[in-house]
């Protein structure tokens, strides 16, 4: 799904950023404390990685727009 070019603000794209970011440290904490259990659900397990997976991809995307390419 592609935004209207309003959205793409690099004000907008900087705050979606931070909320990434921060979905991405709770995942990470979510995930290393199921590990810390030791009985963790493997099902559920995966599913938080495979989130937080695609969150990484989401920040890296929003990144790579807010930083200009350089030609060298």
């Amino acid at each position: 799904m592609k935004m209207s070019s309003e959205m793409d603000t690099p004000e907008v794209l900087r705050v979606e950023l931070e909320t990434f970011k921060r979905e991405h440290r709770d995942l990470d904490a979510a995930i290393h404390a199921l590990e810390e259990m030791g009985r963790s659900d493997a099902l559920r397990l995966r599913r938080l990685k495979k989130q937080k997976l695609a969150l990484k991809d989401r920040i890296r995307n929003i990144e790579d727009r807010l930083t200009p390419d350089i030609i060298a």
